[in-house]
């Protein structure tokens, strides 16, 4: 697994970065292929002593993007509980490739008759498609946009960058920015 540690409104250790490498490795034996981790260790001065420490952890893997974000009040608890959070995800997302392959005709129609009958729930699916006319413009009033949409996110053609990203409402009550670049 190749990492890359950062931290933002802190200095990462050699002793931290160590803790960190160690614990991620826990997780290289759910993954086969190459994998690029980013992990980010911030702390905050937050009001609530729990949520001080935070780690966010994206792996990069063959084109699927993992990523988990914990808080607590110290690092080492908020790594081991991102470390979990992204075990459990990496092990959903391994049962999920084996399930689509080992499905066949049969089975297929057996669980269409089940769902049918309303035995078994059925997966999320793709149900709708939208297209939508967009003019260039700020991203400024991309957030106004969104905002009077009601909607969390927002997709536009930014005019300052002549590309597509999107605008999003964080958890924090902020925005947040994507900028998609191709891999």
């Amino acid at each position: 697994m190749e990492l890359v540690i950062t931290g933002k409104n802190m200095h990462v250790s050699d002793r931290t970065e160590k803790f960190v490498r160690q614990k991620l490795s826990r997780l290289d034996r759910h993954l086969h292929e190459p994998v690029e981790a980013r992990v980010e260790l911030s702390q905050e001065n937050t009001k609530n002593a729990n949520q001080r420490h935070i780690v966010q952890v994206t792996l990069y893997k063959n084109g699927t993007i993992i990523r988990a974000e914990e808080r607590a009040a110290d690092l080492k608890i908020a790594v081991d509980a991102v470390v979990d959070k992204l075990g459990k995800q990496i092990r959903r997302f391994k049962d999920k490739q084996v399930r689509k392959r080992r499905v066949n005709a049969a089975a297929a129609e057996a669980i269409l008759e089940a769902v049918a009958e309303g035995e078994i729930e059925e997966e999320p699916r793709l149900v709708r498609t939208k297209r939508f006319k967009t003019t260039p413009m700020s991203t400024d009033e991309a957030i106004d946009q969104m905002e009077l949409l009601g909607h969390s996110f927002f997709l536009f053609y930014n005019a300052a960058t002549d590309e597509l990203n999107v605008v999003y409402r964080r958890d924090d009550g902020n925005y947040g920015l994507l900028e998609p670049q191709l891999a």
